[in-house]
């Protein structure tokens, strides 16, 4: 935050998984701001738990800490922003899927599926709320070089990792932000519903 320009920042603090701190939060932000005309779903968390090897316990544990963050709270945020955003004439909202709703993740399916749920959410609503002049899109990378992804990048897998891009390396946070950033700018609204892949050619789908 320190090193931000001056002026429009602040910083909140919400546990996504409690329906109350999603709805504390669109109000404190909206008290704060002014209005809410963009939202980024960026939440997320990341859990391994592979069949065989995972407990009935661990197993259990995990979907519901993932699916609560990253789909659950998502999905609660979104409608708490949206009521402030009907009541502005519209927004944008952006959320963050992952290549891995498309490939498929065999040591971490919560994850996984908790992205593909992301993004049927984000298709659902981007076909309700149109008419209301909310914009839906999504961005779905693939690995990242940030502090997530950090243990797996230094380890065994990292140049394994790598070699999936034809340009050899991970996405860097910014060309994600850079995306996400043109998302959530004007003259987007008829790219409403779809998912833009930032792997580095790493995962193709058509």
């Amino acid at each position: 935050m320190a090193s931000l320009p001056a002026g429009g920042h602040a910083l909140f603090q919400a546990d996504l998984t409690r329906v109350s701190d999603a709805q504390a939060l669109a109000r404190a932000v909206a008290e704060e701001m002014g209005a809410i005309h963009i939202l980024v779903n960026n939440a997320g968390i990341f859990e391994q738990h592979g069949l065989p090897g995972t407990s009935y316990g661990e197993w259990q544990r995990s979907w519901q800490r993932v699916l609560g963050v990253n789909l659950f709270g998502a999905a609660n945020l979104t409608f708490c922003v949206v009521e402030h955003m009907l009541a502005h004439g519209g927004g944008k909202i952006v959320n963050v899927s992952s290549r891995g709703a498309f490939r498929g993740e065999p040591d971490a399916p919560a994850y996984g599926a908790s992205k593909a749920g992301l993004n049927a959410l984000s298709q659902s609503l981007a076909q309700a709320l149109a008419p209301q002049n909310i914009f839906v899109h999504v961005v779905a990378p693939g690995f990242v070089q940030t502090e997530m992804a950090a243990e797996t990048l230094s380890g065994p897998r990292g140049e394994s990792i790598r070699r999936q891009s034809p340009l050899g390396r991970v996405a860097q946070p910014d060309e994600v932000a850079r995306t996400v950033l043109f998302l959530a700018s004007e003259g987007t609204d008829f790219l409403t519903g779809c998912i833009v892949d930032v792997n580095g050619a790493s995962y193709l789908r058509s």
